[in-house]
């Protein structure tokens, strides 16, 4: 990790406002988005040309192109974070606001902690991450649960299905980077699975009509503007800080936007976006943050403990 001392601050301040900030604002985007757009469709598109520019801007760098071993492997993530994933996300969009999207997608350490624990077996269930659980599943059921008295609407059920599974799906996901064959290059690796998963977004939408259904000229100014947002600062901008962090900052640090993210969400979903902040809501974010905070910094505790010095490359990948 480089050393301090050589690197302006105003950098890092820079890099972290980047993904706390424009990785917090494209679920409002996403939510313009899609209210005109196909929601496989638009992803197809935001996904294609992010991942066409991230592989060519490596290719031009010197960077040598996936084996085929390693775009099947790539392919495999690309469907289960993009299509499985994304897409979803994007469909249920169309039916739960921004901010509590955000909240749901937050819930994916929860999901890892649960998949780690039950399909791998590499971490134990002891007290304090039962406890953790516990409240994020409960954050999660206060936002659904149409029994509870609360201010505010429950979220939609299909909706909210619909995220959890795509919360699990990137839980898989990223134990699955861990196994399968990947470009040794992260920049290049995640290039390799925008640029797949864009190809099966694309085919997804075709095999749902979302082409049929799709005239370029009715959708407005600021649905293009949404995706262009997407596209350039959401996926490469602020992806490039994030890789940009991940080598000079330690994980726990670069990590804490899963925390930052959601509250942004919210924040830029009810003053932009007329989206409703109710008792719901606020006690939503808090149970779905605490447990969130308490697993990721169980987690550090444990590979601090078991590892020593931390491989700031392979950090992209967990």
């Amino acid at each position: 990790m480089e050393g301090n001392e050589h690197r302006p601050a105003w950098k890092t301040l820079l890099a972290f406002a980047i993904i706390y900030i424009v990785w917090g604002t494209t679920y409002l985007a996403i939510r313009v988005g899609v209210e005109e757009v196909p929601p496989f469709l638009l992803a197809a598109i935001r996904f294609l040309i992010a991942g066409g520019v991230i592989y060519g801007w490596m290719i031009a760098r010197g960077e040598r192109s996936p084996t085929a071993r390693e775009w099947l492997g790539a392919s495999v993530i690309g469907i289960m974070i993009f299509v499985l994933d994304y897409g979803v996300l994007f469909w249920a969009e169309e039916r739960v606001p921004s901010g509590v999207t955000a909240i749901m997608m937050a819930t994916i350490p929860v999901f890892t902690a649960l998949s780690e624990i039950i399909i791998l077996r590499t971490q134990k269930l002891t007290a304090r991450l039962t406890l953790a659980l516990l409240i994020g599943l409960g954050g999660v059921a206060v936002l659904i649960s149409r029994s509870l008295h609360l201010a505010g609407a429950p979220v939609d059920t299909m909706g909210a299905v619909a995220l959890i599974f795509a919360s699990i799906s990137w839980s898989i996901a990223s134990i699955l980077t861990r196994k399968l064959p990947l470009p040794p290059s992260k920049v290049m690796s995640s290039g390799a699975q925008m640029l797949s998963g864009g190809i099966f977004l694309a085919l997804t939408a075709a095999a749902l009509g979302e082409f049929r259904n799709f005239h370029p000229l009715s959708v407005s100014r600021a649905a293009w503007l949404a995706l262009l947002y997407l596209i350039v600062a959401g996926s490469i901008i602020a992806y490039t800080a994030y890789v940009w962090l991940i080598h000079h900052e330690s994980p726990t640090k670069v990590g804490t936007y899963a925390y930052v993210n959601p509250v942004v969400a919210v924040l830029v979903g009810y003053f932009m976006g007329g989206e409703a902040l109710g008792v719901r809501t606020i006690l939503g974010t808090l149970f779905v943050l605490t447990s969130v905070v308490v697993i990721t910094s169980t987690r550090a505790k444990q590979v601090a403990a078991a590892v020593p010095v931390i491989n700031p490359a392979k950090a992209v990948e967990s």
